[in-house]
């Protein structure tokens, strides 16, 4: 569960200006904490991820990167670092969750961690994200198209107003499959913006080679 095209679009898509205080929840080897450094020269990131190996990769790499002094990487739940950090407020809080909410699970132990969780984790990320936001900072998530109205039905619940919907799409003739929905405390005018990943088969769209041209070489 190295690299994933939800993770990198997450990342390359956030809105980053005037965010000097993030946090990357389930960070795995640390991609998307990368990627928000390398977009904000003035960001601090901290990273959290509850799978002992991936946190030591996460660490690792963000200390053999010229970003080092700007992340921190951190191997526990968030709910235990918002307990243990309770005065912490972000401008950006990002997450790439588990989805598959009661799907039929792998018989890896490591994948299941990455991808299965409950309607009580959206709840937890959710109302603590609020909690520890500034005021006008932002919790972007991405997930599948299928459980948008149970993520919007919880951030309605904590008094978190969508501000921005990227509904993604495999091709221009297809249905979005993911969503990233950015949420805040303001409850500014809203918009929806379309994004696909392929021009046709096999082909990257300009659109998906524009936003991870700073990030992959093969673009």
């Amino acid at each position: 569960m190295k690299i994933n095209t939800d993770g990198v679009l997450l990342a390359a898509l956030a809105g980053v200006e005037h965010k000097t205080e993030m946090l990357d929840i389930g960070t795995g080897t640390g991609v998307i904490a990368l990627m928000l450094a390398q977009r904000n020269e003035g960001a601090f990131i901290d990273a959290l991820e509850i799978d002992a190996e991936a946190a030591k990769t996460a660490a690792l790499n963000f200390a053999n990167s010229v970003f080092n002094n700007r992340l921190k990487a951190h191997q526990q739940s968030f709910q235990d670092y918002f307990k243990n950090e309770p005065r912490k407020h972000y401008d950006l809080i990002v997450s790439n969750p588990p989805f598959f909410i009661n799907a039929l699970k792998s018989n890896q132990e490591k994948k299941n961690l990455a991808r299965h969780t409950s309607e009580i984790f959206f709840e937890d990320l959710i109302s603590l994200s609020a909690v520890h936001l500034t005021a006008n900072g932002l919790l972007e998530i991405i997930i599948p198209t299928e459980i948008e109205k149970l993520v919007l039905a919880i951030a309605c619940k904590n008094q978190l107003f969508l501000q921005q919907k990227i509904s993604i799409s495999s091709f221009d003739n297809t249905k979005a499959i993911r969503c990233i929905l950015s949420f805040g405390k303001n409850d500014v005018p809203y918009r929806e913006i379309f994004f696909t990943i392929y021009a046709q088969q096999g082909v990257h769209s300009a659109a998906y080679k524009n936003a991870l041209k700073d990030f992959f070489t093969i673009f």
